[in-house]
């Protein structure tokens, strides 16, 4: 038969049971709960490929590991205190927790931008505002854990070697607040610089250089306000209001009295803690409002 006298093909629907979704509507507070745990995860690298377990576990590692020995030897030498008090253990440590926030700061902004998935999300119930909510609190929450984890061994170790009770449980709640600033100041900074660009390489780079540049400028002016004395006078102090780990190390050194030295970093003085709390007040909500005016027009 000719093809122009073919008798037209006939169409057949198929019943595949597809029925329209009739249960509960969770609403906008599950759904930036559900990104919040998410993210929270992708920043230790769990749900993705080993790869990217590596960093993350490694630098946690590395964080729990030197408190594990210290616990030991204060143990095994029948010391009375710790070595090193919980306070200056994160300040010690500092470079590590740096490099973790600035790996996976990224992981948790710029590739949503760089696959353009953010409006994906905004397609969903969840509000811009959700979106750097979410995302703030989970880096916010890794970083926090990530601290906390090797505290609560050294403070375990104390209690086991049965140190002064008293003492070792207000310091270790002490290393608990210089914790939240750690992870509250530095991170904030991060999230925003992350946010700037789609390329996470840009993003690990720009955050560290910001790091570990402040840090530095601190150290050098610091040092020339000090000129031939080994004691850092209250003058140069406020050089530590550039550098955000500076800022709180120098604020919890102040408040809680810790750290030796006169190379010792801290508020100078009554009225350089009111400065200095101001200066993080300042800096997370102006870093936060940073987010929110990055996101408005994506």
């Amino acid at each position: 038969m000719p093809p122009e006298t073919r008798p037209a093909d006939t169409g057949v629907i198929h019943d595949i049971g597809y029925r329209g979704y009739a249960g509960p509507r969770l609403g906008r507070a599950y759904a930036t709960r559900s990104l919040f745990t998410q993210s929270l995860r992708a920043a230790y690298g769990l749900g993705r490929s080993g790869k990217s377990k590596v960093l993350p576990m490694l630098v946690l590692g590395v964080l729990t590991v030197p408190a594990v020995i210290m616990v030991a030897i204060a143990l095994a030498t029948h010391r009375s205190e710790l070595p090193l008090d919980y306070p200056r253990y994160l300040s010690a440590f500092g470079l590590i927790v740096s490099i973790f926030l600035a790996s996976q700061a990224p992981v948790l902004l710029s590739r949503d931008l760089r696959y353009h998935t953010v409006p994906l999300y905004f397609s969903r119930p969840i509000t811009r505002g959700d979106y750097v909510r979410a995302k703030f609190a989970a880096m916010v929450s890794a970083q926090f854990l990530l601290m906390a984890v090797p505290l609560l061994v050294l403070y375990i170790g104390a209690l086991l070697g049965r140190l002064d009770f008293g003492h070792n449980t207000g310091h270790f709640l002490f290393g608990l607040v210089t914790a939240l600033l750690y992870a509250l100041v530095p991170t904030s900074v991060a999230l925003v610089i992350a946010a700037a660009t789609p390329r996470r390489g840009f993003g690990v780079a720009g955050i560290m250089g910001y790091l570990a540049i402040s840090t530095v400028v601190v150290a050098i002016l610091t040092r020339i306000g000090t000129g031939i004395e080994l004691t850092v006078p209250d003058s140069a102090q406020w050089a530590a209001l550039l550098s955000p780990n500076d800022l709180v190390e120098s604020l919890t050194n102040q408040l809680f009295d810790v750290g030796g030295g006169g190379d010792r970093l801290h508020a100078p003085g009554a009225f350089g803690v009111a400065v200095f709390i101001a200066a993080v007040i300042a800096m997370v909500s102006g870093s936060y409002g940073l987010l929110l005016r990055r996101y408005s027009s994506v």
